[in-house]
Order: C-alpha cells, then sequence, then structure tokens
C-alpha cells in the first residue's frame, strides 16, 4: 500500500491550448482539482513554489483555502525554497493553515533550486551571513523554522503590553501542534538526504537528483532513500519515517491521452547540469497502456522504497482531464502494483 498524490508546478499562460491562462485560472482551478482529487479517492495534493515566475508562488492561502474545502486529503508543497523565507513568518503562516486543515499540512521545504533570476533571494532582502553560500543560508534557515514550530517560547515579553502575557518568554501564534512532525526536506544529494533524518525530516526525492555514481536515475535514487532510512535509525528518532518520489505516470486509456503522451513512451533518463558545477540525472516519463505501465513501474527501484507517490500532472490541461489522469491510475494502474 502506497499513498498517492499529486504535484502541480502550477504553471499559466494566455496560450489557446492552455486552459489555465491566468494566475487566477490557476488558484482556483487548484483548489478545484485538490477537491475532486479527494473525491476519486487520492492521498495527497501538493504543490512546487517558484519565485519570480508565471507559476504558484506564495503557498500558504492556496493551502489554506484548499484545507477550508476538504477534509481528508494531505496538503503540501514540493518544494518552498528557504532562501527566499523568513523562517519566524513562515511558522506563523504554516501553522495557520495546518489549524484550517485541521492538521492535514505536509510541507516540503529546501534549499532551493537554480531559479528564473540571478540570486533572487537577494530581491527579498537576504543575504548570505559571512563564510556562507546560498545553499549553507537555506540550510540555516530551515534549523531555524523547524527549532520554532516546536513552539517554545524565546522571545522576551513587553512589561507593559497592550494584553496581559502568560508567563515566561512568548511563542510564535497561532501553533499547531504537530506540525514539526510534518516537515520534509527534497534531498538532491545523498549527503542531504542523510542531513534531512538527522534532523528529523521526511524525505521527498523528486525526478532530479545528482549524478552521483553515473547509475540509472531510480537506482540512484533507491541508494538515496537506503541511506535516508539508515541514518534515521541511527540518528534514533522515535516515530517512522516517510519518503515520497516524484514520478510522471501516463495511462494509456483513451485517444487523448495517446495524443498527449504518446510520444512519452520511449523516453529515457537524461543527462544535464542542473547548476554550472553539478551533474544532474534527470528521471525518465512513464507512459503506456496499463497493463505494459504495470510491468515498468514495477522494475522502478526507487518506487519500491518509497511509501509516497507524487504524480506530476499537466495542470495546463485543466481540472477534467487532471482528474481523467489520476482516476486512470487509481483504476488502472495501481492494484496492479499492489498500492491499492
Amino acid at each position: 500500500m502506497k499513498k498517492i498524490g499529486f504535484l502541480s508546478f502550477g504553471h499559466w499562460s494566455n496560450h489557446p491550448a492552455y486552459n489555465a491562462r491566468t494566475a487566477s485560472d490557476t488558484l482556483l482551478q487548484s483548489i478545484d482539482l485538490a477537491v475532486a482529487a479527494e473525491e476519486i479517492g487520492l492521498d495527497g495534493a501538493y504543490f512546487r513554489v517558484h519565485h519570480f515566475a508565471a507559476q504558484l508562488a506564495s503557498p500558504f492561502p492556496l493551502l489554506s483555502a484548499i484545507g477550508a474545502k476538504t477534509s481528508r486529503i494531505e496538503i503540501g508543497t514540493g518544494v518552498i525554497d528557504m532562501r527566499y523565507e523568513n523562517p519566524l513568518y513562515m511558522v506563523e503562516d504554516a501553522g495557520a493553515a495546518d489549524l484550517i486543515s485541521e492538521g492535514r499540512l505536509q510541507l516540503g521545504i529546501s534549499r532551493g533550486s537554480p531559479e528564473q533570476v540571478i540570486d533572487g533571494w537577494r530581491y527579498f532582502g537576504y543575504e548570505p551571513a559571512e563564510g556562507e553560500t546560498d545553499a549553507d543560508m537555506g540550510r540555516r534557515k530551515a534549523l531555524e523554522f523547524l527549532e520554532r514550530l516546536k513552539g517554545e517560547g524565546f522571545a522576551q515579553p513587553n512589561p507593559y503590553p497592550m494584553f496581559p502575557n502568560p508567563p515566561g518568554l512568548l511563542r510564535l501564534e497561532p501553533h499547531s501542534e504537530g506540525l514539526r512532525e510534518r516537515i520534509w526536506w527534497g534531498a538532491a544529494s545523498n549527503a542531504t538526504a542523510v542531513w534531512a533524518a538527522e534532523n528529523g525530516m521526511h524525505l521527498q526525492s523528486s525526478t532530479l537528483k545528482y549524478d552521483e555514481s553515473g547509475k540509472p536515475f531510480h537506482v540512484q535514487q533507491a541508494e538515496q532513500i537506503r541511506l535516508y532510512k539508515e541514518a534515521w535509525k541511527k540518528a534514533g528518532h522515535e516515530r517512522e519515517p516517510r519518503v515520497s518520489v516524484s514520478r510522471s505516470i501516463f495511462a494509456l486509456v483513451t485517444d487523448q491521452d495517446r495524443y498527449y503522451f504518446g510520444q512519452e513512451s520511449n523516453r529515457t533518463d537524461k543527462i544535464g547540469m542542473i547548476e554550472q558545477d553539478k551533474r544532474a540525472i534527470f528521471g525518465r516519463s512513464y507512459a503506456a497502456e496499463p497493463d505494459q505501465l504495470i510491468k515498468e513501474l514495477a522494475q522502478d527501484e526507487a518506487i519500491q522504497e518509497a511509501d509516497t507517490i507524487l504524480l506530476t500532472i499537466p495542470n495546463t490541461l485543466g481540472v477534467d482531464y487532471n482528474v481523467h489522469v489520476l482516476s486512470s491510475i487509481l483504476e488502472h494502474v495501481a492494484p496492479g502494483l499492489g498500492w491499492r
């Protein structure tokens, strides 16, 4: 059994082939899709966060709206770039969204990936400290976020407050109990996966990672997950870790499916440079008739290691078609793989 969710990049463009032509379209359709996904039995609704792009950026209004209109589905991100964040303000936003959803938030965070502009976090008013890289800054902010999510007091109260204070140091409000244990780290390397485990975060591994061995993508990703699980056990955490992997998977059951994704059927892993000095491997897409899809996915070692599958969706094709894409996986593929 595996949890199955969708992951939306939240694109929009004023293009005649798109059903999401404006930011408003994408936001409202994201809410509608999450509601529909819950109705068909999906387990999670996750959203990418990108700045300076015609894509979803500020996640908490969207997550709160979905939380208010659903009752069961997990709601999350994959991932929030911590280089851009004020960790304390983020604690307040995340706490409010989690309370609205009654404890269903699953927040994926990371140090970030290459963005649309050069050092975009500088425009948000952030600079690495002396001797830090931007990646170091992202990880430092992540640790501060985790610390403040515990709900422990740390701020000296004003002796003459507008309203009476409780005794002792003050914490950030609203506090949502348990949210600290539902934070995920998006890791592109084996080392950061181990770091995530040591710091008690669940693991998100996407459709790309640093190429650290030259092996096929799914094999490298499976090795990363096993290292993460070993580090988690060594750290002595009392709760169970969770691991998600993202995949582009399309069951070709209609002529429309074959028109959109039939050309994906022979895709293979790709190698590229995600940063100037970072060679990355990008996992293949899966698109085939259901029986063939089941055979191919059964050979994916990383999927076998994960407890959660996030299906990347073509959000610009609209809510109805994406419900069809997700329903096809639930009906024709998941049972054959033992996911359901």
